[in-house]
């Protein structure tokens, strides 16, 4: 049965997966690593206001529910702090005319956002020893030095949090389980611009490629593990 509910997954669709036998839980591996997904204020805006009016400041901005989202980052990365855990920031970084490409010719808007715009929130901003992963495609595992990384820190399993659900949370997801890692993502810890779109992705990369659950469900998880690094 479906971890990941909504009002937007009928009942006919959940029955379909767990006929095929899809959604079965993988658990947490002994030695998680944190990414923090492009958690910038050009995502959330400087400070929590509707979608309305954080396009306004930021048309890349996803409004008040990505605030929502930091409360309960800030939630996780006080784990892996106390813990000694690695953490890291895959980021979109300020892109330059030549960076245009296909996700500029796609999304226009991506490339005229003003340096603030690219700063991490405050409240959960990277720190001494941190893992900083400049991006330019949705996925922070393509064009970058992630795998390598999670090989360096001994990692075996992602909790994978941020923005967008649909976009590079997903496609992070997604190559994360291609290289075998176990995913979780935390449902409220993630963040995008239509409540619909978040919680289909959801339920898909429950089904097929992550554990799905809430960000103290998967504390509670973590509390148990006891990885010496």
């Amino acid at each position: 049965m479906a971890r990941f509910s909504s009002e937007f997954i009928d009942q006919e669709t959940i029955e379909r997966y767990d006929a095929a036998g899809f959604g079965r839980s993988v658990g947490i591996g002994s030695r998680p690593a944190l990414l923090i997904i492009d958690v910038q204020y050009r995502t959330t805006g400087t400070s929590p206001k509707p979608f309305d009016e954080a396009i306004q400041e930021f048309t890349t901005s996803v409004g008040d529910v990505a605030w929502d989202a930091v409360g309960q980052i800030s939630k996780l990365l006080e784990v892996f702090r106390a813990k000694d855990w690695p953490v890291l920031y895959p980021h979109v970084a300020p892109k330059k005319e030549f960076d245009e490409g296909a996700l500029g010719a796609k999304v226009p808007s991506i490339m005229n956002i003003d340096a603030k715009g690219y700063d991490f929130i405050e409240e959960i901003a990277p720190q001494e020893g941190d893992i900083l992963l400049p991006k330019k495609h949705p996925s922070a595992f393509f064009g970058t030095p992630l795998a390598s990384y999670l090989i360096q820190t001994g990692a075996d399993s992602l909790i994978v949090t941020g923005c967008s659900t649909s976009g590079c949370v997903r496609s992070t997801v997604v190559d994360a389980f291609s290289y075998n890692y176990r995913v979780a993502v935390p449902s409220d810890a993630a963040y995008d611009r239509s409540k619909v779109i978040h919680d289909v992705n959801l339920f898909d990369l429950d089904q097929k490629y992550a554990d799905v659950h809430t960000t103290d469900e998967i504390i509670e998880q973590l509390q148990g593990i006891e990885w010496n690094r």
